[in-house]
């Protein structure tokens, strides 16, 4: 097995794209389809001889500007992204100059536990510091499942809504969202969190300027309590107020839960959740 996997994904990769995907002329000399070298470096802003070193492995440390600058000009899809981000990690590339930090408990209490099944039918969930989802109820498993938010192994909610496509399906709002979770992992960044620092810096690489653009901007604390807008397959648009509560234990976690804002929303919780009408009350104050 090779041992330049790095540079033998770029070559393919630029075999495979053609110049009028990155807005070059074809020309009709060519040998191949797909970009030469020198175009490449010219429309990823490298000089030719860095790419060439590169992709003949003889440098294994691009810096996470020129990886973003060739993904982009690869046209790389999320997955492709996250390819590359995994072979220059491997490689010992700069990706992987964070240091290890304590990872957040994966594990819920049993009281918490026995909290989120006393919430039922209502849709609740724990999470850690970073936005993964660690426990949810049957009421969350019913709204949340259909839309793809729980297929990860490890469910993520900033990798759904920043990476995932069916994430702007799911939330018509989709940019509230998005400024909500970039509104979190800033906050947990900023406690110089080594972890939350890695994944900021995985979503600026898959997610591109949709997410780099949003932790740029003028930082605004995370919303607490409010009202968020899905779109579900079966149930139809549905206006769903949450409160989020910080759990008092040393492993930063954080109980969410969603309420119906109005009766239609209501009604759509009691058909998904096959409770009897009423069974969740719209919340008074919305």
């Amino acid at each position: 097995m090779s041992d330049n996997t790095l540079g033998e994904f770029l070559r393919n990769r630029r075999a495979a794209i053609t110049p009028a995907q990155v807005g070059l002329p074809g020309g009709s000399r060519r040998r191949t389809p797909g970009l030469r070298r020198a175009e490449l470096a010219a429309v990823a802003g490298i000089s030719v001889e860095y790419l060439t070193r590169l992709e003949q492995g003889r440098d294994r440390q691009p810096s996470p500007q020129v990886l973003a600058a060739l993904a982009n000009a690869l046209c790389l899809s999320t997955d492709e992204r996250l390819h590359l981000r995994l072979l220059a990690k491997a490689t010992g590339g700069a990706l992987s100059f964070f240091c290890p930090a304590t990872q957040p408990a994966r594990s819920v209490r049993p009281t918490v536990r026995a909290l989120l099944e006393a919430l039922e039918p209502a849709p609740a969930l724990v999470l850690d510091r970073l936005n993964d989802v660690l426990a949810a109820t049957t009421g969350y498993q019913r709204l949340a499942g259909p839309l793809g938010l729980l297929d990860a192994e490890h469910p993520s909610l900033a990798r759904f809504v920043f990476t995932d496509p069916r994430a702007r399906a799911a939330f018509p709002d989709w940019e509230q969202i998005a400024d909500q979770q970039s509104a979190l992992l800033k906050l947990e960044s900023s406690r110089a969190d080594a972890l939350a620092a890695e994944l900021a810096d995985e979503l600026a690489f898959t997610a591109g300027a949709t997410f780099t653009e949003r932790m740029r901007a003028q930082p605004g604390l995370p919303r607490r309590t409010g009202i968020e807008r899905w779109r579900h397959p079966e149930a139809g648009e549905l206006r769903l107020a949450f409160e989020c509560l910080e759990l008092p234990d040393p492993d930063e976690q954080r109980l969410l839960v969603y309420l119906p804002a109005d009766e239609a929303a209501s009604a759509a919780l009691d058909r998904l959740t096959g409770r009897h009408p009423g069974a969740l009350r719209v919340a008074a104050r919305w």
